[in-house]
């Protein structure tokens, strides 16, 4: 009994340095975005702002076409999401409910996709946008991910727990593949749709290299090529102003989880998505 209780101590301590790895850095952005600039050269570090002070967040919004860099950022992470969801769901559907020739085949070469980082492939693709002229332009930065992978598995394991009496009732009803997909599918995968929806624009709000090397004006830059601007605002790196600009980018992120993250835990603990 007594080692028990060790093991659970040890266990707590575990879990509680773990949390503290992930969250002292994000504690010391927020922390550093109060400060002054000369608050922030101090040894040894000082937690706590004197004054807290939101004359960063001015100085880093004032720097440059941020509105235009968060509304072309909410363009494209949106504009990619409804799109996702336009191909996502009738695929995951068809892997899921249908037996087809190659099925097997087409599934593992989806799944492939996966291990196909970014950067392998964004020469050709960067080709492919330019003969369509759409380099520079927002376009660029969502159809190269129309579709998702990672949603189509996502979501074909929970369209694979639904009981097929459920659609076989469905179809003796006279209903219709999208009547089905749409009234009984889509709202009983709902945690993992909104799962997903949250990991698909977490990803590309915070995408830097994918407009970095599509765009060349501020024109279709998004948020996180903005921030890295800050860099050079008075002359040099100042790292309260820096932190302060990427509270702005973070903040839109922790709303958006802060909303969904019931359905988070639903979809991993009641729909076996491991």
């Amino acid at each position: 009994m007594k080692s028990l209780h060790i093991g659970k101590i040890f266990n707590g301590l575990g879990l509680i340095l773990v949390v503290a790895i992930f969250a002292l850095p994000f504690v010391w952005m927020i922390s550093t975005s109060f400060k002054t600039l000369g608050e922030t050269l101090t040894f040894p570090p000082q937690w706590i702002p004197e004054k807290f002070s939101v004359e960063n967040f001015i100085v880093a919004w004032n720097s440059g076409p941020f509105f235009h860099y968060f509304k072309n950022s909410l363009i494209v992470s949106i504009s990619i999401l409804i799109l996702q969801f336009c191909t996502i769901i009738p695929a995951a559907y068809a892997f899921a409910r249908y037996d087809f020739k190659g099925k097997k085949i087409f599934f593992g070469l989806t799944m492939m996709t996966l291990m196909i980082p970014a950067q392998l492939i964004f020469l050709p693709v960067y080709l492919q946008m330019s003969s369509w002229g759409l380099l520079d332009t927002l376009a660029a930065l969502i159809l190269p991910f129309a579709s998702s992978a990672f949603g189509i598995f996502m979501l074909r394991q929970s369209f694979m727990q639904v009981p097929e009496e459920l659609l076989e009732a469905a179809r003796l009803d006279e209903a219709s593949e999208w009547k089905i997909i749409f009234r009984l599918m889509i709202p009983m995968a709902k945690p993992v749709l909104i799962t997903f929806a949250l990991f698909s624009f977490i990803s590309h709000w915070n995408d830097y290299f994918w407009p970095l090397v599509m765009t060349t004006s501020d024109a279709a830059r998004t948020l996180p090529l903005g921030i890295s601007k800050l860099r050079e605002v008075e002359g040099g790196i100042a790292w309260n102003i820096l932190m302060a600009g990427n509270m702005i980018l973070v903040i839109p992120i922790l709303i958006v989880f802060f909303f969904a993250q019931r359905q988070i835990i639903r979809a991993f603990v009641y729909t076996g998505v491991k």
